[in-house]
């Protein structure tokens, strides 16, 4: 991307890690979801064969101390998942590695001790059916731009598959963590949506008081 557009960082009141409560109790809500993903599909007899250290990456770790809890709640299930099959009685190592925006105050991170890769070019043609004029999102938008959008969250997420199977261990485990709708479920309707909707009126608002 052109930008970085990382959270805010520090601790003050418009800060990330006074605002992401929500994103706590998503992490709560798929805690057991990642649970029977390690209990099942990690193979610890494997990755401790050879060292008692195992690896693992927060990738878009933000800032505060969400990803300290996410990366909590899997240790804890690894190391239940190791001892219950008595490998060995000598205490588990684990390397955490965060990555995120390189402009992210990961000094707030510290201290607390992956989106879209482009707009579908096609939303960039005035001409276009997909033309998404007056949104910032594709919430309440037409079902061609619903479409591209599909379109490149496609492409991105094969990238993205293809780049983490080259890191992934023999014998290790991903888990993603992202946003779906049903598809009986109108995007405008949920709290996602309507949060944009908020958004784009107030930024619509702005951008009219400025060309008045």
């Amino acid at each position: 991307m052109s930008g970085s557009f990382p959270m805010n960082g520090g601790n003050g009141i418009y800060s990330y890690t006074k605002n992401s409560e929500f994103q706590r109790e998503a992490l709560n809500t798929i805690k057991e979801m990642i649970d029977m993903a390690i209990a099942e599909k990690l193979d610890v007899k494997h990755l401790t064969s050879t060292s008692r250290s195992i690896h693992l990456a927060d990738l878009g770790c933000s800032v505060g101390p969400n990803t300290f809890i996410a990366m909590q709640n899997v240790i804890a299930a690894a190391e239940k998942k190791y001892y219950a099959k008595s490998l060995s009685s000598e205490k588990l190592e684990f390397q955490v590695f965060f990555n995120d925006h390189i402009s992210n105050d990961f000094n707030t991170l510290f201290a607390a001790l992956p989106w879209l890769s482009k707009v579908p070019e096609k939303l960039l043609d005035k001409n276009s059916p997909t033309w998404n004029k007056g949104k910032i999102h594709y919430t309440g938008a037409s079902g061609e731009v619903m479409k591209a959008y599909a379109a490149q969250f496609e492409s991105d997420m094969e990238n993205f598959l293809e780049a983490r199977a080259k890191e992934v261990v023999v014998g290790g485990v991903m888990v993603l963590a992202i946003q779906s709708l049903l598809d009986d479920v109108d995007q405008s309707k949920t709290p996602s949506g309507l949060m944009f909707k908020f958004v784009e009126a107030g930024l619509m608002d702005m951008v009219n008081a400025v060309s008045q």
